[in-house]
């Protein structure tokens, strides 16, 4: 975590305004720190075996803790994570796959699970370690269904601009492991989920579309979805769409325990702000919509004016929907963050960092980027347009060449987007 910056009763320089919105992002992370908070989440010991399982950003890093707290448990398992997000977890194994599209070791990786869970007895614990990233990487098609077939649905997904309680909709409907499938797998074994969420207002069934959760929306019409993507569906993955499949249980005894979520990790960033002697105002958690058009209504936030030095606090998951050929290197963070220079137009008392919390934005390989006063005139001087890239969707282009990318390298937690933007009264502008 950075060091807290010095807190400058007169005025704040570029310098300090950028150290404190760099704290505050560390804070809103470090307090989704499976390392520090997973124990206390922990069930009684079970009797028998316990059999620790998987998916997503945070996962090895819960497994890390599992482990750590629960020395004398008869422990095994599997939990898979991202490519770059691995770590050594003790005696649970830990494996890779692709994000955000699956591949073949994200089927081996569910089937692998499967298994293990499929064996156990009342006297047994299946501990089941779930945060965002982990429907891509634990992938298992539904009967009928192929990789090819998923592979081709999660990248029409990914551009489409659809809400994520959409997106994991289809993906429930198309898995055999997701949508509670992996819970009813494990029967008559005991099983709980810890979870750390990543998902606008908190829905268990959505995390990772929620493998050890009923699906609720099983019998959901999804014939918007087929009309949207046509002839670009394959046959049987629209016919799929189009035949609601009911969970394979009707379990409804399930112990779900939330144990990292984006409104705590607002809640600590606003805790740190006003020990930096600014006022807090939180915006909500949960976020949404296209992040060019967040980006410009928050800039409108910025430029009505504050009495005191304010930092507006925002997370949730909003979208980038790509049209045409323009498709450049980004995500939804750096585009936000381009969207609210280019609304600022080089107001003076505002600077802002969008990034998200498991330091990855979309296709920009950094966690998110930083603007200040000046974002729009140094692109300039660089005979940059940012009006051009943002239209190109090609913000993480535009702020690499500035240096203002954040790159934190996997955070191994992941409660979403943060977005903090400083705004100062017009008597405190250094």
């Amino acid at each position: 975590m950075s060091a807290m910056p010095e807190v400058v009763a007169s005025a704040w320089t570029d310098r300090e305004a950028r150290a404190a919105l760099r704290h505050l992002f560390d804070v809103a992370v470090a307090s989704a720190d499976p390392t520090h908070m997973l124990a206390a989440h922990l069930p009684e010991r079970p009797v028998g075996r316990c059999v620790v399982v998987g998916a997503g950003k945070a996962a090895a890093a819960m497994a890390t803790a599992v482990d750590a707290a629960w020395p004398d448990v008869v422990l095994s398992g599997l939990v898979v994570v991202p490519y770059g997000y691995g770590a050594p977890a003790g005696r649970i194994m830990v494996r890779e796959a692709a994000h955000p599209v699956p591949d073949d070791a994200s089927e081996a990786a569910a089937r692998a699970i499967l298994t293990m869970v499929g064996t156990l007895s009342r006297d047994d614990l299946v501990l089941v370690l779930i945060s965002g990233g982990g429907s891509s990487v634990m992938a298992l098609p539904a009967d009928g269904i192929t990789l090819a077939d998923k592979q081709a649905v999660s990248r029409l997904l990914l551009a489409s601009g659809l809400d994520i309680r959409t997106m994991n909709m289809v993906r429930r409907r198309l898995s055999a492991i997701k949508g509670g499938k992996l819970l009813a797998a494990a029967q008559p074994a005991r099983v709980v989920t810890l979870g750390i969420s990543d998902i606008p207002g908190d829905d268990v069934a959505a995390i990772a579309s929620g493998p050890s959760v009923p699906d609720p929306t099983a019998d959901a019409d999804l014939s918007h979805v087929v009309g949207l993507f046509g002839q670009q569906l394959p046959a049987r993955v629209a016919e799929r769409l189009l035949a609601p499949v009911a969970t394979p249980s009707l379990i409804e005894d399930y112990d779900f325990r939330l144990i990292g979520t984006p409104a705590a990790a607002l809640a600590a960033a606003a805790k740190a702000a006003r020990s930096l002697g600014l006022a807090p105002v939180l915006l909500g958690d949960d976020l949404e919509g296209e992040s060019h058009t967040l980006g410009a209504e928050i800039a409108r936030l910025a430029l009505a004016g504050v009495a005191v030095p304010t930092v507006f606090l925002s997370g949730g998951e909003t979208t980038v929907t790509l049209a045409g050929s323009a498709c450049g290197r980004g995500g939804r963070n750096t585009e936000f963050a381009l969207a609210l220079a280019c609304a600022l137009d080089g107001d003076a008392g505002t600077w802002a960092l969008a990034a998200d919390t498991d330091g990855e934005d979309g296709a920009s390989h950094a966690a998110g980027a930083l603007i200040a006063p000046d974002t729009i005139a140094r692109a300039a001087a660089m005979a940059l347009d940012a009006r051009a890239f943002l239209a190109a969707h090609d913000s993480a282009t535009l702020f690499d060449a500035l240096g203002d990318l954040l790159l934190t390298g996997p955070t191994r937690t992941n409660v979403n987007d943060f977005r903090a933007v400083l705004v100062l009264p017009q008597e405190m502008h250094a």
